[in-house]
């Protein structure tokens, strides 16, 4: 005799044509992910202005 066995399921109703199946609601993203955004968005940034001061910095004569 086996240990478990599966459970027939049924398929779902057939729906009745009445019109187009609404969107779904776009899902709000979680407060985490908000946060880890900003801080992406923000060492994005910072990583942006140190490349920039680097050039800059590679660009001028020394000694001037």
């Amino acid at each position: 005799m086996p240990a478990f066995s599966f459970e027939k399921i049924s398929p779902p109703a057939a729906r009745v044509a009445s019109g187009p199946v609404p969107a779904a609601a776009r899902k709000q993203r979680g407060v985490i992910v908000q946060m880890l955004d900003r801080f992406v968005e923000a060492r994005v940034r910072r990583f942006a202005l140190d490349e920039k001061k680097r050039t800059d910095s590679r660009s001028r004569p020394q000694g001037s």
